[in-house]
């Protein structure tokens, strides 16, 4: 019997560009500006900083560059290095219901290999349709259960996307994709213990699973072989990483009309540098600020009802959200990065500065913020949010978000991401540079080398 690694490697050899539908080819274009963007702001952090000042020492070379710099390195060092200062912000795009943030990882594994060996547009297009689809896949055999045991989702399940895309981009054979996928199994991690004491080492995430995908797609190459039944196994990845045994594993997510239905569609981009759950949070009570004409001092209480499993991850323990230690920790606070948001009226790029952290106003608002869990929520699935705002004089306003910005039901435009785009990389590139990167990733199909975008994104700052 055929493992599931195995299926999932003949589709990946049998792939073409004309076999995308029109939608993902779209979709995929923008998570590519996007990604961009995204690492291209984060070198600015201190984060980002010392990626950057690390990348030489331990990745030599030339191959492949590094965004928003002048700097070059291995196509392995750039996979990590552009791939984690993608997610300094937390402002990446993520699949709704397995929680992976799917496109970082893969455009900074496809853009590398692409500057070291070359590749058409199309090519590169496909490459990170597959990645992503298979990312997303992964991670929905057991939504939500890595995150519960203390794993970041996208350094578990992120390796396995970028270890096919790795393979397709070098023309592995389909035994070659399934050592490949079966020797990533042994490099994907992840935990978010840092997210109890605010420091940084989940942003790496993206970026090693960028690297670890060129790693072991290289090693498969050169002979290496990894276990075909990386996931069913009994000593595989969920059976290793969940040990459950009363668990039920939907391990035909992972294979299930493959190539007739995508489930990388059901990723969201991000309108907010914060944890995707909050996201609808933040909308709802945006909205009743402006339409109510709200200030902090005009606000008793604000309640909002939660689905019950992103309690772990952005409401509790209560002490550490209210007070976030850094920048890193409050990204994922419901209660601070609702009352930074309400008071300022916005989030952006520039949001969790280091005054703001310690804002009494923010923080008396944040004491002011709590939850209450809804079991009749939808899971991971949909972002459902509703926000309750008691006021001062007795009244209450109640804002419902059913589907979070930027979602496949409720989704930002076009405008909207290369928007985002513009604002992520001001200050680094021109603004006559920024208009040639759309352009060129907008056409990218059109482009015979697709490394063509990347000599576009360089600055000397």
């Amino acid at each position: 019997m055929e493992s599931r690694s195995e299926i999932i490697s003949q589709w990946v050899v049998g792939v073409t560009f004309d076999q995308l539908p029109g939608q993902v080819v779209d979709l995929t274009k923008l998570r590519i500006l996007d990604v961009m963007g995204l690492s291209i702001a984060g070198r600015s952090t201190p984060f980002g900083r010392s990626v950057l000042d690390s990348a030489t020492e331990l990745y030599s070379g030339s191959e492949s560059r590094l965004w928003g710099t002048n700097a070059r390195t291995s196509a392995s060092g750039a996979a990590l290095v552009n791939g984690a200062l993608s997610q300094a912000l937390e402002y990446d795009d993520t699949h709704n219901e397995s929680i992976v943030h799917i496109s970082s990882p893969s455009v900074a594994a496809a853009l590398a290999l692409v500057d070291k060996r070359g590749g058409s547009g199309r090519e590169l297009i496909s490459s990170i349709a597959i990645g992503n689809e298979i990312s997303s896949r992964v991670g929905s055999v057991a939504p939500g259960e890595v995150h519960r045991r203390g794993f970041h989702p996208t350094g578990i399940f992120a390796p396995f996307g970028t270890a096919y895309l790795a393979g397709f981009l070098m023309r592995s054979s389909t035994d070659q994709l399934r050592d490949g996928a079966g020797i990533v199994g042994s490099l994907a991690s992840g935990l978010i213990q840092c997210w109890a004491d605010g420091t940084q080492t989940k942003f790496l995430h993206p970026g090693w699973a960028a690297m670890s995908g060129i790693v072991a797609a290289t090693l498969s190459q050169a002979g290496m072989t990894g276990p075909a039944e990386v996931f069913e196994g009994r000593f595989g990845l969920f059976a290793s990483h969940l040990q459950d045994q009363r668990l039920a594993l939907n391990l035909d997510r992972l294979t299930l009309d493959l190539g007739s239905s995508w489930e990388s569609l059901n990723a969201s981009f991000k309108p907010f540098p914060a944890a995707h759950v909050i996201h609808p949070y933040i909308d709802a009570l945006l909205r009743l600020r402006e339409r109510s004409a709200l200030r902090p001092s005009d606000v008793r209480r604000i309640t909002c009802k939660v689905a019950p499993y992103i309690v772990g991850i952005v409401c509790e323990p209560v002490s550490e959200k209210r007070r976030p230690a850094t920048d890193s920790q409050g990204r994922v606070s419901l209660q601070y990065t609702l009352a930074e948001a309400f008071a300022l009226g916005s989030l952006g790029r520039r949001s969790y500065g280091e005054n703001t952290l310690r804002d009494p106003e923010v923080l008396s608002l944040a004491d002011r913020v709590d939850y209450e869990v809804d079991e009749s929520f939808p899971g991971p699935q949909q972002f459902k949010g509703v926000v309750r705002v008691e006021l001062n004089d007795g009244r209450f306003l109640e804002e419902v978000e059913e589907h979070n910005r930027g979602s496949k039901q409720n989704p930002m435009s076009d405008a909207s991401v290369i928007g985002k785009f513009r604002e992520n990389v001001g200050g680094v590139l021109s603004p006559d540079q920024a208009d040639k990167i759309i352009e060129a990733v907008l056409s990218l199909e059109r482009l015979e080398q697709a490394s063509a975008i990347t000599d576009l994104a360089i600055s000397d700052d």
